[in-house]
């Protein structure tokens, strides 16, 4: 009988292909939700009775978040902070897929920008949630973006030695490689559960 040949191990996925396309992606999307939160701004800014059209309901209500002291934490609109981010994202792709090989130094700095907005976006997301007490669909756009954009960025960056970590820590990087789409969501469900559960008593008449 004919021995069978053991399978071999499952490689690991690798970002350096699709990157480039996942931060045009997500600079395009979230540039986008910026632009149109701070279209709202203005013209809340204008004339205080307009009412956005993403006032779905009230939670989903860009309004109530505008019209909030947290809605300028550094003394201007937050959404510049994207309208200004989100291109950078959009830029490095680009440069990427012209075939520009960048340098460790600004891979680095890209994804230490991206863990700022993403600690950024979890402040907002508390605030937001548990002191505003309403959620800006827009906004929300823009923090699905940022985490995607960093997570990715990550990966990358690990996986190239851009981020050089010891070789003990292996099988936990390849783990999350391995598995990277279910994390993202895991913590996409996790942001959308919590929302969910401090806002049951409007949603949960509707279950």
């Amino acid at each position: 009988m004919a021995k069978m040949s053991p399978v071999p191990p499952k490689s690991l996925p690798t970002f350096s292909k699709v990157l480039p396309y996942i931060l045009i992606i997500t600079g395009v999307l979230g540039l986008l939700f910026a632009f149109l939160l701070m279209y709202d701004s203005i013209k809340i800014y204008i004339n205080p009775h307009y009412i956005p059209n993403c006032n779905l309901n009230p939670v989903l209500n860009c309004g109530t978040v505008i019209n909030s002291k947290e809605a300028d934490v550094f003394g201007f609109s937050n959404p510049l902070i994207g309208v200004a981010a989100f291109p950078v994202l959009i830029t490095s792709g680009v440069i990427v897929l012209s075939g520009v090989k960048l340098k460790r130094w600004f891979w680095l700095a890209l994804d230490a920008g991206s863990f700022v907005g993403v600690i950024f976006m979890h402040y907002l997301f508390i605030e937001s949630v548990y002191r505003i007490h309403a959620v800006c669909p827009y906004c929300f756009g823009t923090w699905i973006m940022t985490i995607t954009a960093f997570w990715y960025l990550t990966l990358y960056n690990i996986q190239n030695r851009n981020i050089k970590l010891s070789k003990k820590y292996k099988p936990i990087t390849d783990f999350f490689v391995r598995h990277h789409v279910d994390w993202l969501i895991l913590w996409f469900l996790i942001i959308i559960g919590l929302i969910l559960k401090h806002f049951w008593y409007y949603y949960g008449h509707y279950v």
